[in-house]
């Protein structure tokens, strides 16, 4: 919207009302000028921001779009290789609960024997008292 230039009454009285008028036209003429050339650098230079700014977002997108396929790639390595713990998980838990059941295997066969070596000496133990016993009854 122009700004209409005015000159205060002093000046038109100075200088006339004819130049007066014309100074107030060349001024506004060439406010209007500048606007006018404003607003085609203006036009100019936005559209080359905005070219550059759509250039920068197709990088962006584009960056974006290796950024998700990585993590793809990434969250699919980190996929296989928990599978592959898991089942090394499990074959190492398989394996101990063998050695496991080979060690209670093992522990049981002792017991077992110190079991009847227990009762063994017990019997031994009896018999020997028993034929004191009946040796002082004897005598």
């Amino acid at each position: 919207m122009p700004v209409t230039a005015k000159l205060s009454q002093k000046f038109h009285q100075r200088l006339g009302d004819e130049v007066a008028n014309e100074l107030v036209e060349w001024l506004n003429a060439v406010d209007t000028s500048y606007r006018q050339e404003f607003k085609g650098l203006f036009e100019a230079n936005f559209g080359r921001v905005e070219a550059r700014m759509d250039q920068l977002r197709a990088e962006v997108q584009s960056e974006l779009g290796r950024v998700g396929a990585r993590m793809d790639q990434l969250r699919a390595e980190v996929s296989s290789e928990l599978a592959r713990l898991e089942a090394r998980s499990e074959e190492r838990s398989t394996s101990l609960l063998s050695r496991m059941d080979a060690v209670e295997s093992r522990r049981d066969a002792k017991l077992e024997g110190l079991k009847s070596e227990l009762l063994r000496w017990m019997f031994l133990f009896w018999v020997g008292t028993m034929g004191t016993v009946l040796a002082i009854v004897k005598l």
